[in-house]
């Protein structure tokens, strides 16, 4: 009886160690009401624009009110390390001025820069699923489309001043 109760508990505990090895899952997660950007702690739902998210191997996830925050990640010294995924919103589904939902992989995605649309820091990038969406969005806000594989720091003029930074001196 004893090395029934015993097998049942070890088993137990096996499935629970699976469920919670199954709840690290690499999927994008809709933020909480109170969710902040992991940079810079400003409130995500308080700005326009599409968003971004990391999903880190341990099942953390950083949130970015910015898409240069996120790339400010990614594209740092450390940006790869314990990453699962990255995703960000698809504007061309979105509502720009509050964004939920519509999160497509980070890497799939299209990237209109330099575009006069405003998000959290002022001008921002627009993601889309869709290369004819960002192209259409680019027509009517101005910029570039760029796939993922093309965004680089010189690119984006990161490097130079930390993006969550940039904010700071407006507001001066």
């Amino acid at each position: 009886m004893r090395i029934k109760r015993n097998a049942a508990a070890i088993a137990v505990m096996l499935l629970l160690a699976a469920c919670g090895d199954a709840a690290r899952s690499t999927s994008a997660a809709e933020p909480a009401d109170d969710a902040v950007c992991a940079l810079d702690g400003m409130s995500l739902k308080d700005y326009p624009g599409p968003k971004a998210q990391i999903v880190f191997l341990d099942g953390r996830i950083d949130y970015f009110c910015s898409l240069a925050e996120l790339f400010e990640v990614l594209l740092g010294g450390d940006g790869q390390r314990g990453i699962g995924a990255s995703y960000v919103q698809d504007m061309g589904k979105a509502d720009w001025n509050k964004p939920r939902g519509h999160w497509i992989e980070a890497r799939a995605a299209f990237y209109v820069i330099d575009s006069r649309a405003q998000g959290a820091m002022g001008p921002t990038i627009g993601t889309f699923s869709s290369k004819d969406d960002a192209q259409a969005f680019a027509g009517r806000e101005g910029g570039r489309v760029l796939d993922f594989s093309q965004i680089r720091p010189e690119v984006l003029k990161l490097g130079t001043k930390p993006a969550h930074d940039a904010h700071d001196d407006s507001m001066r």
